[in-house]
């Protein structure tokens, strides 16, 4: 099993120099926190574009599941290549590796939570994910299908996320940016800076 590590820097402040000792890369990724009685404002969507969250047996499943994918490998807000086709080819090989199957039992099991954007053909084109516990969750795997950016998808989706978590019963919505660009589209949200989270540079991905 890689190693993988992620801790608050001001809990656990020695914790750094210990890692860093045994000759493992950390990385820094600031965190925001949803101001509990902060209203989120209405977020306009591109005409028939809707939202909503997946079951286990959605058939958009492994669609949406490779979004992130898709999105992260075109880093920054700017329109990019990767459309449609390619997501059908990300897709089939999600289904394929065994991650689509992997991720319907913690669908089924309430343990995970996915919201997408979907164009009037049904065509995902950003999604997001929450996983809740004891009250607390962080909303990560937010991005765009990176041919559909600049509508305001990604900001509807991580809405959508954070009002979703709240009428479940989570009262603690937290997230990690990587640009501050992204980080004030949050804020209008009513997201405010709440301290830096550490962990192992290119450690396995959380959350999948």
């Amino acid at each position: 099993m890689p190693e993988a590590f992620e801790w608050l820097a001001e809990v656990t402040p020695s914790l750094r120099a210990r890692i860093e000792a045994a000759g493992l890369p950390v990385t820094e990724r600031p965190l925001m926190s949803l101001d509990s009685h902060h209203p989120l404002p209405p977020q306009s969507l591109p005409e028939g574009v809707t939202i909503r969250a997946l079951d286990a047996d959605d058939p958009a499943l492994p669609v949406v599941l490779a979004i992130p994918g898709l999105a992260f490998a075109e880093e920054g807000t700017a329109v990019g290549s990767a459309g449609r086709a390619d997501l059908a080819v990300a897709a089939e090989k999600l289904t394929a590796d065994g991650t689509v199957a992997t991720t319907r039992p913690s669908l089924r099991a309430g343990h995970k939570t996915l919201v997408a954007a979907f164009a009037p053909d049904g065509t995902p084109l950003a999604a997001g994910h929450y996983h809740p516990a004891n009250g607390t969750t962080e909303i990560g795997g937010i991005g765009t299908l990176p041919t559909a950016r600049r509508q305001g998808l990604g900001v509807a989706v991580m809405a959508a996320l954070a009002a979703h978590a709240r009428d479940h019963g989570v009262h603690t919505v937290f997230l990690a940016y990587a640009e501050e660009a992204v980080a004030r589209i949050y804020a209008r949200l009513g997201f405010r800076p709440a301290g830096t989270t550490l962990l192992i540079a290119n450690q396995p991905a959380r959350g999948q």
